[in-house]
Formats: C-alpha cells, sequence, structure tokens
C-alpha cells in the first residue's frame, strides 16, 4: 500500500528551457499521484506533455485531472496531452473555482480557439467529462481515496487538495499569498498531519515585499506552516522563472538549515509514502 507521487513540472508562471535551468526543471505545474493503477494529474502545465507520453506507454487509460486554478502555466500544456487524442481514453477534469465562470470546460476549450490553436476542442477523441465543485468541498474517489479541499488566496481564485489514502496524505498547495505574521488557517486546517506537502514557494521571504499581491508565497512561510501542522516533508514548489540552478541550490542549502523536513522539487523527483511502517523514499530518477 503506497501513494507514489512524481513531479513532471515543478517551475511557475512560464516554462524556462534555458541550459542554467537543467538541475531543478524548466516545465510548469504538473504532479502526478498513482495510487494502485489510478492517475491522478494535479495540473496541466507544460510538464503534463512528457507524462501522457508515458502514460501511453505505461498502457493506463483513465485519469483525473485536479486542477489547482487556470491560469496559463497551469493549462497551457494540456492541448499537448496526447492521450486526449485518443479515443480508447477516459479523463475527468474538475476544479472548484469556477462555477460562477462557466465551468472547467469552458476555460480548457478557450484556450483552443482559433486563431490561438489549431486543433478545435471538439476535435478532441478522449472520452472527456468536466465537473465544478466549491473550493472547501470534500469528496470521494471511491476505491478508500478521499479528497478534501480550500480556497487558495490567488487572483481569479484556486484551491487547495489533500488526497487521503489508505492512512497516508498529500497535499497540493499552490498559487497562493499569505499575509506576514497571520497564518492562513485555511491552509493549516488542510494540512494539519499531512505526510507530504507541496507548496508554492515562488518568492523567498526577502524577495516577497517587492511582489505583494500577485498570489504567490515563499518557501519560508511553507517551512512555518508545516512545523505549525505537524507535517511530514515540505517540496518547495512553483520555482520563479527567474530562479536559475545557483538559486535554487541555494535556497535548498538553507531550508535544510531551516528545517530538515524541507526538499526543493525537481523535475523526474519522485516520492513513495509506504506503508505506516515504512518511511517515505525521495528519489530523483526519471
Amino acid at each position: 500500500m503506497s501513494m507514489h507521487v512524481k513531479f513532471w513540472g515543478v517551475r511557475g508562471s512560464i516554462a524556462t528551457p534555458s541550459a542554467d535551468h537543467m538541475k531543478y526543471g524548466g516545465n510548469t505545474s504538473c504532479v502526478e499521484v498513482v495510487i494502485n493503477k489510478r492517475v491522478i494529474i494535479l495540473d496541466a502545465g507544460t510538464g503534463v506533455r512528457l507524462l501522457g507520453e508515458c502514460l501511453m506507454n505505461r498502457g493506463l487509460k483513465d485519469y483525473l485531472f485536479l486542477q489547482s486554478h487556470t491560469h496559463w502555466d497551469h493549462i497551457n500544456g494540456f492541448p499537448f496531452f496526447s492521450p486526449i487524442y485518443r479515443d480508447d481514453v477516459n479523463i475527468k477534469v474538475m476544479a472548484g473555482h469556477l462555477s460562477e465562470l462557466g465551468g472547467i470546460k469552458k476555460v480548457l476549450s478557450s484556450q483552443m480557439c482559433q486563431p490561438t490553436f489549431p486543433v478545435p476542442f471538439a476535435e478532441l477523441a478522449a472520452n472527456l467529462t468536466f465537473e465544478d465543485f466549491k473550493s472547501g468541498d470534500s469528496f470521494s474517489l471511491g476505491d478508500g481515496i478521499n479528497v478534501r479541499t480550500a480556497p487558495m488566496k490567488h487572483p481569479d481564485g484556486g484551491t487547495g487538495y489533500r488526497i487521503e489514502y489508505g492512512g497516508k496524505s498529500i497535499c497540493y498547495i499552490t498559487d497562493t499569498e499569505h499575509v506576514i505574521g497571520r497564518p492562513d488557517q485555511d491552509i493549516l486546517n488542510l494540512i494539519e498531519g499531512a505526510d507530504l506537502v507541496i507548496y508554492d514557494s515562488t518568492y523567498t521571504d526577502e524577495e516577497y515585499p517587492k511582489f505583494k499581491g500577485w498570489g504567490h508565497s515563499t518557501w519560508q512561510e511553507g517551512v512555518r506552516l508545516c512545523k505549525a501542522a505537524n507535517v511530514g516533508q515540505l517540496a518547495i514548489f512553483h520555482h520563479d522563472p527567474s530562479h536559475d540552478d545557483a538559486f535554487m541550490d541555494q535556497i535548498a542549502k538553507d531550508a535544510a538549515q531551516a528545517w530538515p523536513q524541507a526538499f526543493v522539487a525537481r523535475e523526474g523527483m519522485t516520492v513513495e509514502l509506504e506503508t505506516e511502517k515504512q518511511p517515505n523514499k525521495v528519489s530523483y530518477a526519471m
């Protein structure tokens, strides 16, 4: 019994395909969670393209997308997710912030309208279903998998997720802004006792005042929240495009000194949340 987590895209705002971003990765947000044969995909940034090819090679044809929000860096990989062009694939997409704006289907289809994309959404071959809920809702995915959600503080809204299975839990908390000196109670409630928290660490505390109001947080705030909520591990995530490998190396060093349970997420990194009796395993193998 385990939960397998793999990072396919860890960058925020825009992809950074440059030589000085190779170590940590340049693709935007996409995290895969596999529970037995169930595939849950957290966001469809540019990292989802390679994930799609991998899923086809593994022969898996049923997927669930849980979208944190729908800014471009979290959805612009969707038209390049090869399974959407296969008629033997079933894909469900869920989001918690768009019910009053036409829903998640409307947003995903709009980015594929001509003249900005050559393939119309209506021509996608996969069996696609869409479901909108309200951030703060909880629901079951079946097979013993439960999901809790909370609203994120981000322009245009967003949703944080907690996925629970077999006594283990991971939280995906990205694109949210904190208030200095005032921990976000919605986040604390969601992440309490979680084994792994993937947190929006776009800035450092030193940088943050210059970007107040942009809807992002810092790795130091992630550490503070995780310590307060008795979290097992923190994955520093959603790296700013200006933060090259040398900058991220320094963050990794500083974070390890601040809290040994914190690490910087890198493309290709995997985390195995094992049974209650086994320690979690972190690997960098692609």
